[in-house]
């Protein structure tokens, strides 16, 4: 029984291994049929939706322009390589390419076969997503539509290539600003004509013939100086080529611009505006690194053959902006931007002696949120005579402002930019399109999703080239067709144009052939323009380049006294005071009735503790030039240090008037105002500092003081002391003991003993450290207060928490 149950064991194991056996093969099977089948299954899912970022769909290319570069976006899949095919409406075979990067452009070869078979019509690009080890298996596809027209664009352009942020530009335009001439079908960027030039060179325009070029540059202290020069290989920009729009009524002694010019038709006339001003912001970003229109100004005419200014009527309200002109085809209207609400020319600017608003001022543009806007209106030229202005139908009083209008060369069509405030360089920025005589406004399918701007019509009417943000924040540029019915296509970009990191702006085509301009040269600068070079630099506290420029200055004329002032005070700046005091001296040697000399020689005498020679440079100074504010400033300061406080507010009280928006002199008056026990005064002028700039320490510990220690209840303000107090603290980074005690001093008079007592303690340590024994006894005394406060009955601590001995110590 035993054995056969052995055998009958073996015989189960063996028919079980049988099963098992038959059991993995079939299981084998089923899952390479499973296997097969998901593949099957995968090979013809439908493929990942790729993603063509450009060109856009429907673009349409001219038959002059370079190869471009297809870009997509591949995302959710492995693909490693990409077939790029195009699909023609000739029947026959399709051009097919291949890619390792999400990226190709095609070789000339291929690109010119690519154009001669899309020639007016519609081409399927497909770019399809797969794995090298599985070409047959497609991971991804995209497609568009794109043409080639078979109109040229059939002119050059001439456009500005910059640096960004814009601010380092302006500080050196030799080194960051120069002009380029050349076709769309560059290959890389057209030839520089015009760079090195030190100083701004701006907004051109050229006569419809292509005969004349006018420009804005800078040309000695004239910052509206503007060149007017007849197209060759070789212009020379020399003085007998410049003219200057502060010619128009100079005997207003009222500072003009002169920007957002044009040359008319035939090149005689130039529209202009003067009597302007602008506001300005510079950012540090890449993107939108400036701020700038115009919120002040009248259009003026200059007859070239008269060689004369006049204002253009209709166009002169000095209660509204009117700027921006531009011609119509024929040379007998202007169509230009008007501001909708009055010109912005506050009281406070009005001893404001640059044609910029200062940055303080456009505060409530930048940040409270108030807009400036256009509309468009057309004045009939009459030979310079005007009219009545109109506004144009469809681009004026639509909710938006309105501006940059260009008529197309056979003056059918108006394009123009509208964004929701302000002008030039809006990231909302968009083109829309109307009749030339007004109607309604079409927005243009060319449109990107960022900025869109400075356009120009091509001679033939057929392409608008305009400069936007969408593929990068370094402006490009970019052309779209248009069409009869004034339709445009989704815009391509010359994107050979610029060099790495160039932003490329106003561009204009020109109606010549591309080698009619190889080079611009100056001729016109002297010892001022490297002046105002290295003055740009000094204000941005750049010293040591202001004086590289100063010293070209005086190499061209070593008896430019202001140049000498200007060098001493950046050597001032730079602790140099011995050789500042040395240029400031040879400047008045040069010059001995330059009050702007004397005021700065008196700095470097008080540098040097000799006050009162410096009195009598700062007296000297005014007595050349009574209205100079920062005379009066540096006098009512130094006699405020001498303790003659009447004499001193007397002063600083001038520099005021003279100056509101300086925040020092505000401050400064407060200081004498409060040694002479006025605090009311005194706070009323700590707060106007404050107004003009926020971040003002000094001014900030000052009115904390006030509002915690003043024996006036009516001035005292425990919360905003803290308020002003901790401000101080956070932007010296608790560094400063004076902060730190007007903060202890500030919770003292808030109610809060402990947190005066922890402050105070603060201030003695930071006080003692920076050898200010006497800020620290006075800490001291504050702080045995609070701590009385703090040990004595809540109901008996007294007087609101109120710190008599922080008011007596003030």
């Amino acid at each position: 029984m035993r054995k056969w149950i052995g055998y009958s064991g073996l015989g189960l194991f063996a028919i079980g291994g049988c099963i098992l056996a038959f059991w993995l093969i079939a299981n084998d099977r089923a899952s390479d049929s499973t296997t097969r089948a998901r593949t099957r299954a995968e090979s013809h899912r439908t493929p990942i939706q790729l993603s063509l970022t450009y060109p856009p769909d429907g673009a349409s290319f001219p038959p002059e322009i370079a190869p471009p570069t297809f870009r997509w976006e591949e995302r959710g899949t492995d693909a490693d390589e990409w077939r790029i095919m195009f699909h023609f409406q000739d029947r026959d075979r399709p051009e097919s390419f291949v890619s390792r990067a999400t990226h190709w452009k095609p070789a000339d070869a291929d690109w010119g076969r690519i154009k001669r078979r899309s020639r007016e019509r519609p081409t399927e690009v497909t770019v399809e997503g797969y794995r090298r080890a599985e070409p047959q298996r497609t991971l991804s596809s995209g497609r568009v539509s794109i043409c080639t027209s078979q109109d040229e664009v059939g002119a050059p352009l001439f456009f500005r290539e910059v640096n960004l942020p814009f601010m380092t530009a302006v500080k050196d335009p030799a080194a960051h600003i120069r002009w380029r001439f050349g076709e769309v079908s560059s290959k890389g960027p057209p030839p520089i004509v015009l760079e090195k030039l030190p100083v701004c060179g701006n907004c051109h325009s050229f006569s419809a013939d292509g005969g004349t070029l006018a420009m804005e540059v800078d040309s000695g202290n004239d910052k509206a100086a503007y060149a007017i020069a007849p197209v060759e290989e070789e212009i020379v920009l020399n003085p007998h080529k410049l003219i200057t729009w502060a010619d128009y009524r100079r005997e207003d002694n009222e500072k003009t611009f002169g920007l957002l010019c044009q040359a008319s038709p035939d090149g005689r006339y130039v529209v202009g505006t003067v009597k302007d001003r602008a506001l300005a912001v510079y950012r540090p970003e890449l993107a939108f690194s400036q701020l700038f229109f115009l919120v002040k100004g009248i259009l003026a005419i200059y007859d070239r053959e008269r060689e004369a200014f006049r204002s253009l009527p209709g166009a002169d309200d000095p209660q509204y902006v009117q700027t921006n002109g531009t011609w119509s085809p024929d040379g007998k209207s202007i169509v230009f931007a008007r501001s909708r609400s009055r010109a912005y020319d506050p009281p406070s600017l009005r001893h404001v002696d640059t044609v910029l608003v200062p940055q303080r001022e456009a505060d409530e543009f930048l940040h409270g949120g108030r807009k400036f806007m256009y509309d468009l209106y057309r004045i009939p030229f009459n030979g310079g005579r005007g009219g009545k202005a109109e506004p144009v139908q469809g681009a004026a009083n639509n909710g938006m402002s309105n501006y940059f209008p260009k008529f197309s060369p056979d003056g059918k069509w108006i394009v123009f930019c509208k964004a929701k405030s302000f002008m030039l360089l809006q990231p909302d920025s968009e083109l829309y399109i109307i009749p030339a005589e007004g109607g309604e406004a079409r927005r243009l399918r060319c449109n990107t999703s960022r900025m869109n701007s400075w356009h120009s019509w091509s001679p033939n009417g057929k392409w608008l080239v305009f400069s936007s943000k969408a593929y990068s924040v370094y402006t490009q540029l970019l052309l779209t067709r248009i069409d009869e019915r004034g339709e445009s296509t989704p815009a391509v970009v010359l994107e050979n144009f610029t060099e790495e990191k160039r932003a490329a702006n106003i561009p204009e085509f020109v109606n010549t052939d591309p080698g009619a301009i190889r080079k611009i040269e100056e001729a016109f600068l002297d010892d001022t323009n490297y002046l105002r070079a290295g003055d740009e630099f000094r204000k941005q506290g750049e010293y040591h380049n202001a004086i590289r420029w100063y010293r070209r200055a005086l190499e061209i004329n070593p008896d430019n006294a202001a140049v000498h002032v200007n060098w001493g005070i950046s050597l001032l700046a730079l602790g140099k005071v011995p050789e500042a005091g040395a240029r400031l001296e040879q400047a008045i040697r040069l010059k001995p009735d330059l009050p702007e000399a004397h005021c700065s020689l008196g700095m470097v005498l008080r540098q040097q503790n000799r006050l009162a020679e410096a009195a009598a440079s700062y007296e000297k100074s005014l007595r050349l030039k009574p209205d100079f504010a920062l005379a009066h400033l540096h006098l009512g300061t130094l006699l405020l240090d001498l303790g003659k406080f009447d004499r001193a507010i007397e002063h600083l009280t001038k520099a005021v008037e003279l100056d509101p928006g300086d925040p020092f002199a505000h401050f400064n008056l407060g200081a004498a105002c409060g040694r002479t026990q006025d605090p009311q005064r005194a706070a009323v002028h700590f707060t106007n500092a404050l107004q003009r700039d926020g971040d003002f320490v000094p001014a900030l510990v000052s009115l904390a003081l006030i509002r915690a220690t003043s024996e006036d209840v009516a001035l005292r303000d425990g919360e905003e002391a803290v308020q002003l107090a901790s401000r101080a603290c956070q932007l010296t980074h608790n560094g400063s003991p004076d902060a730190l005690y007007a903060l202890a001093a500030a919770y003292a008079e808030a109610g809060r003993p402990s947190d005066a007592a922890s402050m105070a303690e603060r201030a003695i340590r930071t006080a003692e450290a920076t050898g200010n024994h006497r800020l620290a006894a006075t800490a001291q005394r504050l702080l045995e207060f609070c701590r009385q406060q703090m040990e004595a009955p809540p109901t008996i601590r007294g007087n609101g928490g109120q710190s008599e001995p922080a008011r007596k110590e003030d």
